[in-house]
């Protein structure tokens, strides 16, 4: 029986642990999957075990040489000095006891999801343990190892010749899923995000547009700092609507990072609650659009893991279910069991409060920023259907 979709999960992906001290903290998966059975939103006939990547497959995009260095690594046999020429063992990405194992798990998670999805036994696949955008060819970059992503697409193209739109909502530039299809006219890359002048990793310019063939296909939104839930959203439906028009993807796959949130103590946006609801019902309706529903969606960013990160992904399940209806009261049951655990008070609901932070003095030069943004990126598109 077809599944209208289904979640990627193990405990096995609570194995990628930095440190105690972490902000990277898959705990976050823990409580969001709480939350949602809190709601009744999760049955366990919906729950798909990850598999591990294999090397063949995590070298379809990785150095062999990278991968071998991780290995050592997360054996205790790789030098500090060795690690840093790898991105391994620096204050983001410490090394830790079976790195390699851990970090494979969260790719074959995301492949898990692609398989799901292509082989037509799912419309939609998430796996919010995935989204790690950060990592590049032979290094590790910004708490991520392998990038899942970059594979899972790549593994797409190998094995179902399909066209792929990646979506990236992360506060983050998706630096390492964009420079891995810099050059192909069969990936498109779309990543809006806080401006890199004020954020890492420091790219994602809105002139950062493809080399070569994939000239065109690189699509970037980065936001003024401070951007709050209008400009954000408006910036977001103008673009990713066009983008998708030109592209037309077989497959979607989105990149659902939760830190554009206000309290997310990495980043300086100025989001709420509401943009995750309405960024995962664009991504669905896209998918049904042009790609007969294939959406595969892994998780990314969010580093408030009690009051943003369980509430934000739980949403994109529910509107990946269509079960947005259960959004409407927040479990009490789930509030009294964390609690004690939390550094802040829980949320009691699913929005939040109207007077979070003070009036913003910027909002019209902010707008005004992201407004030109976007015409600097829709006019080649524009021009080009001329």
């Amino acid at each position: 029986m077809k599944h209208d979709a289904v979640f990627v999960y193990s405990d096995q992906l609570l194995r990628y642990r930095f440190s105690e001290h972490h902000p990277f903290n898959q705990f976050r998966l823990t409580l969001t999957i709480d939350l949602l059975h809190q709601l009744g939103a999760l049955d366990h006939s919906k729950i798909i075990e990850p598999r591990m990547a294999a090397d063949e497959e995590l070298t379809r995009i990785h150095d062999r040489e990278y991968v071998e260095a991780v290995k050592k690594a997360g054996r205790g046999e790789l030098s500090e000095s060795a690690g840093e020429g790898y991105g391994l063992g620096t204050e983001d990405t410490p090394m830790f006891k079976d790195m390699h194992e851990a970090s494979a798990y969260l790719v074959g998670g995301t492949l898990t999801a692609a398989d799901m999805v292509m082989k037509d036994q799912a419309n939609h696949a998430v796996h919010l343990g995935g989204g790690l955008h950060h990592g590049f060819r032979g290094k590790a970059s910004g708490f991520c190892i392998y990038n899942d992503s970059s594979v899972a697409i790549k593994y797409l193209q190998d094995t179902y010749k399909a066209r792929v739109l990646y979506i990236d909502t992360d506060a983050h530039h998706g630096d390492g899923v964009q420079w891995s299809f810099y050059d192909d006219p069969e990936v498109a890359t779309y990543s809006i995000h806080e401006t890199g002048r004020y954020l890492f990793p420091g790219t994602g310019n809105v002139n950062e547009r493809g080399h070569g063939q994939g000239y065109g296909y690189s699509f970037n939104v980065p936001l003024d700092a401070f951007t709050e839930d209008e400009s954000w959203l408006h910036s977001y439906e103008t673009t990713l609507r066009e983008v998708a028009h030109f592209f037309k993807p077989d497959v979607i796959l989105t990149q659902n990072g939760a830190d554009a949130h206000y309290y997310d103590p990495l980043t300086h946006l100025s989001a709420t609650m509401d943009i995750y609801r309405k960024i995962p019902a664009l991504a669905h309706e896209i998918a049904h659009e042009y790609c007969d529903g294939r959406w595969i969606a892994v998780g990314g960013g969010g580093y408030d893991i009690w009051r943003v990160v369980p509430r934000a992904w739980s949403l994109l399940w529910l509107e990946m279910t269509g079960q947005q209806h259960l959004a409407e009261s927040f479990p009490q049951e789930w509030i009294t069991k964390w609690q004690p655990n939390a550094p802040h008070p829980l949320p009691s609901s699913w929005n939040d409060p109207a007077d979070m932070y003070p009036a913003i003095p910027r909002k019209s030069e902010i707008t005004e920023k992201n407004q030109l943004t976007v015409e600097k990126l829709l006019y080649p598109i524009r021009d080009q259907k001329k």
